[in-house]
């Protein structure tokens, strides 16, 4: 016998199927997507699969993709690791027929022609079905060298309706009177050759990403090319987030960095344009130009404040100063009786000196007052608040939209695009969006307290990737877990709080389980 390695062990394949999962905490996502009527979402508005007598449905299809992304799978490819997982694979299978009658199981049963032996999708029939998701009509309207983004056929404008409908559960179960939405964009680095040219120089795409903080949520989201400013279209990005907002939310707060520093947009907000929400308050970021620097060096030195932070209760001072700047540019003052805008800018002192000559490549602006040099900042804001907090509220976007990001990229398989078609990669971001808003809502509503904060990384290492062995007892599947394990006691709680999510009307389902996928 072969030595494998060093230490005094060796790795086997088992002989037969023994039920084995590295995955005994995924399960409890798949019942928070059944009793969140995500699968039922999924089964009403997408419908690639729908005119197909035979194969793999799209709930089927897309579920596959969501769990992909929460167990860790980064590529298509990764499904091959899923399906070799025997215990989790009977869960799923078992989970397909729950609730079915006869009849529809034999329609189940009659989509394959030969004996089925997959549980999830083979990685051909993901990039097949993925590729529906294309739209060739808009393709050939490319114009070499300009921003443009394809209009999405129905298939993907689908994925956008299940995402609004699991808005609205979230809604429902964590009823929220505000939404503050945190506008952003972010650059997924690729090798695919039909990429464009992003504004770093790499090729990239551009996906816009809208943030609702209160639900920890993404509200909206949508995949573009490299090329594709990231002041491109934020107005009609802002209107479909509005659109897609659940009832019960009666205030809407926006943030942006200097992207969203637009007059068009700002205008639609300040002036209650909005037939739903009126005036939208907001704080985005300023371009530091030559007249923002000129309004800035009017300030008198007396009126800026020091900027001060709460830490442990008490207000420290931070590095920064922050004054009200008299900046009206030409088109905040086309009429007396319009809204007010609110500017405001924020300076550090720079304590080593420039060297001569090198002072316009800094990558920041910067002013001189007096003989010190500082950094300089602003924002723009149509809020009436003090102007410390304002800052902090503005600046409460910045860690959050950047995490989120990271996350979408690193922890889920957003950063690793299947395809060289727009389209095709626009599905798989979207089904990563729905993976994302799975696990927020895992974390804030059935997990305990002191979860919500953690990363994908701390989640897997304690709750989803468990070792445990799936068996068959009474007529139901047990999976069991090393013998006092600590994880034991919570997946019992997460799995009573996910079953506490069912309604009333929901209630008389519980007898023959809930709809299957």
């Amino acid at each position: 016998m072969i030595a494998q390695g060093v230490l005094p062990f060796r790795y086997e394949n088992e002989s037969t199927a023994s039920g084995m999962t590295a995955l005994a905490g995924l399960p409890a996502y798949l019942e928070l997507a059944v009793v969140s009527g995500l699968t039922d979402s999924i089964r009403r508005h997408l419908r690639v699969c729908s005119g197909q007598q035979q194969g793999w449905t799209d709930c089927q299809i897309a579920m596959s993709l969501v769990l992909l992304n929460v167990a860790g799978g980064d590529c298509v490819d990764d499904l091959r690791i899923l399906e070799k997982d025997d215990g989790f694979t009977r869960v799923l299978r078992r989970v397909e027929m729950l609730g079915l009658r006869r009849k529809e199981r034999r329609e189940q049963e009659r989509r394959w022609r030969k004996e089925r032996k997959r549980a999830v999708p083979s990685p051909s029939a993901v990039f097949r079905y993925l590729a529906a998701f294309d739209n060739p009509a808009e393709e050939v309207k490319r114009v070499d060298r300009r921003a443009f983004i394809p209009a999405p056929n129905e298939h993907l404008q689908a994925l956008g309706l299940v995402n609004g409908d699991f808005l609205r559960f979230a809604q429902q179960k964590s009823p929220q009177r505000e939404a503050t939405l945190d506008q952003d964009t972010s650059l997924v680095q690729t090798y695919k050759q039909e990429a464009l040219y992003g504004y770093l120089g790499d090729k990239t795409y551009h996906p816009m990403t809208t943030y609702w903080a209160e639900q920890d949520m993404v509200a909206h989201s949508e995949f573009r090319d490299g090329n594709v400013p990231a002041n491109y279209q934020n107005l009609r990005a802002l209107k479909e987030t509005l659109a897609v907002l659940p009832e019960g939310v009666m205030r809407v707060y926006f943030r942006g960095d200097t992207a969203a520093n637009q007059k068009d947009l700002l205008q639609y907000c300040a002036e209650g344009r909005n037939e739903r929400f009126g005036v939208i308050k907001f704080a985005v970021g300023v371009d530091v130009t030559a007249e923002f620097k000129r309004a800035v060096a009017e300030v008198a030195e007396e009126e800026w404040r020091p900027l001060e932070r709460e830490v442990d209760g008490k207000m420290v001072k931070t590095e920064q100063e922050w004054a009200e700047v008299c900046f009206v540019p030409n088109w905040t003052a086309h009429r007396k009786e319009g809204p007010t805008y609110r500017y405001i800018a924020i300076r550090e002192l720079l304590e080593q000196a420039e060297l001569p000559g090198l002072e316009a490549q800094l990558p920041f602006p910067s002013m001189s007052f007096g003989e010190k040099r500082y950094k300089v900042f602003g924002m723009v804001s149509n809020r009436d608040i003090p102007g410390d907090k304002l800052v902090w509220w503005h600046r409460g976007r910045c860690g959050k939209g950047e995490e989120i990001h990271k996350v979408m990229k690193e922890d889920l398989a957003g950063g690793h695009l299947p395809s060289g078609r727009f389209g095709a990669n626009a599905a798989w971001w979207g089904i990563m969006v729905l993976a994302f808003n799975l696990n927020s809502l895992m974390k804030r509503i059935a997990l305990p307290e002191g979860w919500a904060p953690k990363r994908l990384k701390a989640i897997r290492f304690g709750f989803i990737n468990l070792a445990g062995r799936v068996v068959s007892r009474a007529r139901q599947l047990v999976i069991r877990l090393s013998k006092g394990h600590p994880a034991y006691e919570l997946l019992v709680e997460v799995r009573q709080r996910i079953r506490s999510l069912w309604g009333a009307t929901e209630s008389v389902r519980l007898a023959t389980g809930p709809p299957n996928l």
